[in-house]
């Protein structure tokens, strides 16, 4: 607990807790309508991406990770710390979507309600939108595939000398990033294309959570070339591959969506 990652890990822990406390104030007092929409937006997108596919595996990575440190040799005050964070997690998972909801009503009212098709802008990006999505799509199945194959017990790209490493955490982390990444791919190609549900948030919704869990479990992914988290049993390129493609995958999706975001907005301004 002396050495630069866990003091590095901790200072990290402190800002991010300071982002939660003025997002909060933002989503509660008036002069948070006034930000810059990024700076709002950016810290958001990283946190449900990161916490709300947490919210579904909570209630066994809980007591999974409390077990793995144990027998790793952890403090026993660790383990009461341990039931603190996974605590305000849950809370933060569930509290932070649903202040964003209520912020985006106020701001971004076109970004939650409304049919899927509002009509297309003059200038609009549809034909961009088009071809990221259907790249963004094909490279969130290849993903997923890798992810649900190596979660279903698959050996190919992982290290042979390191397979006991798979333990129930990386299983349900891998699965949780397959599902996901197939969520995402169907929501920014329904989104794009405009077919196959007839309301907006749906599919929205489903390529937020997406395009920031991609990105935010991908970062995530580097504690483990640390000492703060156990090495990862895949070999180093295809560890280092599907958590790069994770990362740019993302970080693309979130952009598309922007763009969507961003027609459909001057579409419904000129309907009104």
């Amino acid at each position: 607990m002396s050495g630069a990652d866990w003091r590095a890990i901790n200072a990290a822990t402190a800002f991010l807790a300071a982002v939660g406390i003025l997002l909060a104030l933002a989503f509660s007092r008036p002069w948070g309508e006034r930000l810059p929409g990024w700076l709002v937006a950016l810290p958001v997108w990283v946190g449900t991406g990161l916490l709300v596919p947490m919210l579904l595996l909570a209630p066994v990575l809980g007591p999974a990770a409390m077990n793995r440190d144990q027998e790793a040799g952890s403090p026993e005050f660790w383990f009461y710390e341990q039931i603190l964070v996974m605590v305000s997690l849950v809370g933060i998972g569930i509290g932070l979507p649903v202040a964003l909801a209520g912020y985006a009503r106020a701001r971004w009212p076109e970004a939650l309600g409304g049919p899927l098709v509002c009509g297309e802008p003059v200038g609009g990006s549809r034909q961009l939108q088009t071809l990221l999505a259907r790249v963004i799509a094909i490279g969130c199945v290849l993903l997923a595939c890798v992810k649900g194959f190596w979660a279903a017990g698959g050996t190919v790209g992982l290290n042979a000398d390191e397979l006991d490493r798979r333990d129930l955490w990386w299983h349900m982390l891998s699965a949780s990033a397959s599902l996901w990444a197939f969520a995402g791919a169907w929501g920014i190609l329904v989104l794009v294309s405009q077919r196959g549900t007839r309301r907006f948030l749906p599919p929205m919704a489903a390529t937020w959570v997406s395009s920031g869990m991609l990105f935010s479990y991908a970062i995530y992914n580097l504690l483990t070339l640390t000492d703060m988290q156990k090495p990862s049993p895949e070999l180093p390129i295809a560890g280092g591959l599907a958590r790069d493609a994770s990362a740019v995958l993302g970080v693309m999706m979130g952009i598309t969506l922007l763009l969507v975001l961003h027609d459909r907005r001057r579409a419904v301004k000129g309907q009104g």
